[in-house]
């Protein structure tokens, strides 16, 4: 009888963890798992995306990547210089604002909100908005000043376009991440933070010393976020500057879809996103890698 109670008992509990579990389990495989699947296999073979014949050729998509295909690999570099100017500017951005706002300050909840919300906008939607902020906002300024700074072509030359595009993602993402680390900051014991004061800690070793060796996780997590935002960036590179002026700016999101969706090249376009997920991984990786151990040694 013991035996048949634990039975149903242990029977009763998988059948709830698979009533929570389930459905989301369910929908990661269908949305995320077989899709991801069907695209490595597509990156063997030459199909338009179209056609119902698909012709296996092995690796010779990913040949003629390496041998033949130096725009993938200009969008790689601008991806690669766009992340790491991103994920600088937009930690130290976040990370600022945490501790301005983690103070008894009276509108802080009021400031906290509207740094967020540009987070909730959609990065489409975003990026015209600053196109027009840039073109016709930017010049009209400039028409009034004379200040150089507006006067220049911020998205008809290859060096401003890049540093529009990583001035909006930071304007975007830097709520977000200065959520994550105000959540961090408010965890910090406080009786540490006065017993610095007492022994005679200025605000800056304070913050050094004590402050940033205790929410390094915090760290991890945005850092993580923000190399994966930043290399996947597509709807905002799509419609600030669509990869231009003269394919200058274009993500490799972008080159993966053109290739994929507007020459038909589904085949190549898939061993693209194989190649350009396997990167992404290695980053991410080494990154968490890297800040876990710092979170060790602190």
């Amino acid at each position: 009888m013991k035996i048949g109670s634990t039975r149903k008992l242990k029977l009763k509990k998988l059948l709830s963890y698979a009533a929570f579990v389930g459905p989301a389990l369910l929908f990661f495989i269908v949305i995320q798992i077989i899709p991801f699947l069907m695209g490595i296999y597509y990156s063997f073979t030459s199909w338009n995306g179209i056609s119902s014949s698909i012709e296996w050729v092995g690796l010779e998509n990913y040949k003629r990547i390496f041998s033949n295909d130096q725009r993938f690999f200009d969008s790689f570099l601008f991806t690669t210089k766009f992340m790491f100017a991103a994920v600088l500017i937009s930690n130290i951005i976040g990370f600022s604002f945490a501790l301005i706002l983690n103070t008894a300050l009276k509108t802080r909840n009021l400031l906290r909100t509207a740094f967020f919300i540009p987070n909730v906008i959609g990065g489409l939607l975003l990026g015209f908005i600053w196109q027009f902020i840039f073109v016709r906002g930017f010049a009209a300024i400039g028409e009034l000043t004379n200040i150089s700074f507006f006067l220049k072509p911020w998205l008809g030359d290859a060096t401003t376009a890049f540093w529009g595009i990583v001035i909006v993602f930071a304007w975007q993402i830097s709520g977000y991440m200065m959520v994550i680390y105000i959540a961090a900051l408010q965890g910090v014991d406080t009786s540490l933070l006065e017993a610095a004061k007492i022994d005679g800690a200025n605000a800056f070793t304070t913050l050094r010393k004590i402050i940033i060796p205790l929410i390094l996780p915090a760290f991890t997590i945005c850092f993580f976020l923000t190399i994966s935002m930043a290399f996947k960036i597509f709807d905002l590179n799509l419609s600030l500057t669509g990869g231009g002026p003269f394919n200058s700016t274009q993500s490799v999101a972008i080159n993966i879809y053109q290739e994929a969706f507007t020459n038909n090249n589904y085949g190549i376009g898939s061993a693209k996103s194989i190649l350009f997920f396997l990167i992404v991984a290695i980053f991410t990786t080494i990154q968490v890698m890297i800040t876990k151990k710092k979170e060790v040694e602190a």
